[in-house]
């Protein structure tokens, strides 16, 4: 691998690391370095392998995992990032599939947490004939769904949520062993203002997606505090990185968007043909959050 590309994985891995110490079980007690080069298996893929589980001919995923999941009964799903990785668990290894997903509308019109779990479920299914064949689902893997949301609610602001499986007694007291029915996990990690991130993982995403921040302030804050060797713009990193830079662009699009209808407001005040009643429709028609158009119409 030319060294260029060796750096970039690195960076890569490290900042996969930083989000697997923080949300992942598995990894809680594990130094990031030691997650980053020990566990994460093979090169994390974002858009270069398709596995697909109706078909009995499989290609392995024991050395990476595709990050498109296509169906001949259930269509195709296209996965930010998708990648294997291995935790210790009393003294052996069990191997984890985990997604990333960036999305910055946290309302796209049914309850995200809703396709996170469905995520979790394919992921699962898409294991036969890769994992396990026949009836041998005691080799069914682990799956996690993360979720990276850049624009949430206010009440969901700098949070990290997981959802999971746990065992319920209704009647009697009987106890499976964990590891049998603890196969997949989505989380929520919802970013907000930097200023008010308390949690290193938080603070590292609000930098890195940051709208507000230049490369160089990007790269120096992610050396300086997190001990992430960047050898370029971030631009290229935030690309390769997870498909991030979407999330990134519609952010910054958005932000374009409502500064240019906060000019047009302003012009229409200095006019003096705008109203409460106009500004008002303005602010239904273009979804201005409540404090923006508190302070400007």
């Amino acid at each position: 691998m030319p060294r260029w590309n060796m750096i970039k994985y690195k960076q890569e891995k490290i900042i996969l690391a930083w989000i697997m110490k923080n949300c992942l079980e598995e990894y809680r007690d594990c130094d990031v370095n030691e997650i980053a080069e020990k566990y994460i298996e093979g090169m994390p893929q974002i858009s270069e392998v398709a596995v697909i589980p109706d078909e009995s001919n499989h290609v392995s995923m024991i050395h990476g995992a595709g990050n498109e999941d296509v169906s001949l009964t259930e269509g195709t799903v296209t996965y930010d990032i998708r990648f294997l990785a291995v935790a210790p668990v009393s003294g052996e290894l069990i191997r984890l599939i985990i997604n990333i997903e960036a999305k910055n509308d946290f309302y796209p019109g049914y309850p995200l947490i809703m396709r996170g779990i469905y995520y979790c479920s394919r992921m699962i299914s898409a294991q036969y004939g890769t994992e396990f064949t026949s009836s041998r689902y005691e080799n069914v893997k682990k799956v996690y769904s993360i979720w990276i949301c850049m624009n949430p609610p206010k009440n969901r602001e700098n949070s990290i949520t997981r959802y999971y499986i746990v065992e319920e007694n209704l009647v009697g007291n009987v106890k499976e062993r964990k590891a049998d029915y603890d196969l997949m996990a989505a989380v929520m990690i919802c970013l907000g203002r930097e200023e008010d991130s308390n949690i290193d993982l938080l603070k590292l995403l609000n930098v890195l997606l940051s709208t507000e921040k230049d490369s160089e302030d990007k790269c120096q804050i992610l050396e300086d505090d997190f001990h992430i060797k960047m050898a370029q713009t971030l631009e290229s990193e935030v690309s390769l990185m997870c498909n991030l830079s979407k999330g990134v662009e519609e952010k910054g699009f958005e932000k374009g968007r409502q500064e240019g209808i906060i000019a047009m407001v302003s012009a229409l005040k200095d006019l003096q043909i705008a109203d409460s009643i106009i500004l008002n429709k303005i602010q239904e028609k273009f979804h201005l959050a409540e404090e923006t158009a508190k302070r400007y119409l």
